[in-house]
């Protein structure tokens, strides 16, 4: 809002210093030296501010809501009706300046004279004018569409240069993949598993919203993954309800809660320790709950700086605002979190 403020005043000292020019040039050009100087100031200062007003109110209104929206018919009636106002009410305020102004009592005025003059005079400069902004907004919208054109081009170049990496990835784990004993099964899955989670990261999550039951077997991998990982003391547990691909959620939007609850559920003799995660589908709602004990050793200076939360908690805000209740509960035991998406 601060650097808006200094955008306009340069915008309105630009379009003042453009208008004093083109007035000092018209006084320049037109002087009539049957006229004194100040005669002719005045009548180009009229003129200026009908051919102004024409200017503006097709810069602001007729171009952008009709020029620009291909009313080419409307857009010329409102041009001319805009162009005939003006000039008819020049006629009244050039009688009142040469009558009051200058002193110049004319019995004979000739209305549709001063009209007609008036008419072609700011039809001439305003269709100069509005030619003109047309031209350098095709200029200027061409320069913009190269620019694009040439973002374009290089995003492609660098989504090009992007899948070589993952597809080297992928060779690379079939290779180890193929040196890995066949006898040792759990290594083997455990590969694939992986292989799995990663291309769903890669390929599947570029989109807004994703189904519900791809989300699902990435998350199924996840917690496989990790329980291999883990103390086979500690219980891990998960349910799933009423969920498919007719339920649209944004990917990866709860792992960063289940990465933690595997983080720091730790182990701690002669005490249950345990991970319970349900997900579940229920009157247009998306529910999410995920226990699990923590580890007693865990000092603070060991927690992590909880950015992955935080992103999480700002991607919820901007996805559903105010249509999602997050709560969580953290004590010296145990960790709680409880999500509740509506109308999803």
């Amino acid at each position: 809002m601060i650097a808006a403020v200094p955008l306009k005043i340069n915008k309105a000292i630009y379009h003042l210093g453009f208008w004093s020019l083109a007035y000092f040039f018209w006084v320049y050009i037109f002087r009539n030296n049957a006229l004194v100087i100040t005669h002719t100031i005045t009548i180009q200062f009229c003129y200026l501010v009908f051919i102004a007003a024409n200017y503006y109110f097709n810069s602001l209104y007729a171009m952008p809501k009709l020029l620009n929206r291909k009313k080419y018919v409307q857009f010329a009636s409102a041009f001319l009706a805009m162009i005939i106002a003006t000039a008819w009410l020049r006629v009244p305020v050039s009688y009142l300046v040469r009558k009051y102004l200058f002193g110049l009592y004319d019995i004979h005025y000739n209305v549709l004279n001063i009209f007609y003059e008036s008419f072609i005079n700011i039809f001439f400069w305003v269709f100069f004018f509005v030619a003109a902004k047309m031209m350098i907004e095709r200029v200027r919208s061409q320069v913009y569409i190269e620019q694009i054109e040439k973002e374009k081009a290089a995003n492609e170049l660098n989504f090009l240069r992007a899948q070589f990496n993952p597809h080297f990835l992928f060779n690379s784990i079939n290779s180890i993949y193929a040196h890995i004993d066949k006898s040792n099964k759990e290594a083997r899955n455990m590969l694939l598993t992986f292989s799995d989670m990663l291309r769903y990261q890669l390929y599947e999550c570029d989109v807004e919203r994703i189904g519900m039951e791809q989300e699902l077997n990435y998350i199924k991998n996840y917690i496989a993954l990790q329980k291999s990982r883990i103390d086979e003391r500690i219980q891990v547990s998960f349910t799933a309800n009423n969920l498919n691909n007719n339920v649209k959620v944004p990917p990866l939007i709860l792992i960063t809660f289940i990465e933690n609850a595997f983080k720091y559920v730790g182990f701690n003799e002669g005490k249950e320790n345990r991970i319970e995660i349900s997900l579940g589908y229920e009157s247009g709602n998306l529910k999410f709950r995920i226990f699990n004990t923590k580890d007693n050793f865990i000092t603070k200076e060991l927690h992590s700086s909880g950015l992955g939360i935080a992103n999480t908690k700002r991607r919820l805000e901007l996805l559903y605002p105010g249509k999602y209740s997050l709560n969580i509960q953290d004590t010296d035991n145990a960790y709680t979190v409880s999500l509740t998406i509506f109308d999803i």
